[in-house]
């Protein structure tokens, strides 16, 4: 009889001891399957995340004057940006903008977060209603004085991290 009842108290605790390490180990394993889901998921929109700076000018004519092009009353700087990826690129408002001088260069706030200070950039697609694969998202960023001639940096990187640069000459 002392085997039985020592033999079931072993069942019992042994049970209640596997429950123990299924309750421990189970929700790190979920945890552990959600970080990897994750993780994927952001990489792959990171790879389907491409874009391509296609050309930037500022409101300097040939000779060095400033010309009011889309008569504003501001200093603009133009970057049209081509999305080259297979993904819409939705928070367009979280896109980083680097723009300046050529080894002087720094983040420009967008307008909403320059707290009415200059520079700022604002955007509009060209050539469709959402920045979808294939259209063209032109960049503006506004100076309250035209800048001076010389070469300029800009650097275009998404919220998901893919990015392009180019050099040009105002």
């Amino acid at each position: 009889m002392d085997k039985a009842i020592t033999t079931v108290f072993m069942i019992i605790v042994s049970i209640v001891i596997s429950v123990m390490v299924f309750n421990t180990v189970y929700p790190a394993a979920v945890r552990g399957s959600d970080s990897l889901v994750s993780m994927r998921t952001r990489m792959d929109e990171r790879m389907k995340t491409q874009i391509a700076v296609v050309h930037a000018t500022g409101e300097l004519d040939s000779s060095g004057n400033w010309q009011d092009t889309n008569g504003d009353g501001r200093f603009n700087v133009f970057i049209w940006v081509k999305n080259i990826g297979s993904l819409r690129i939705a928070a367009v408002t979280d896109v980083d903008v680097f723009f300046g001088p050529e080894g002087n260069f720094m983040r420009i706030p967008y307008k909403d977060d320059a707290g009415g200070s200059y520079p700022y950039w604002d955007w509009q697609v060209e050539n469709d209603t959402h920045w979808n694969p294939t259209a063209t998202a032109r960049i503006i960023i506004y100076y309250s004085t035209p800048l001076a001639r010389g070469s300029y940096f800009v650097k275009i990187v998404t919220p998901s991290g893919p990015a392009d640069d180019s050099f040009f000459s105002l």
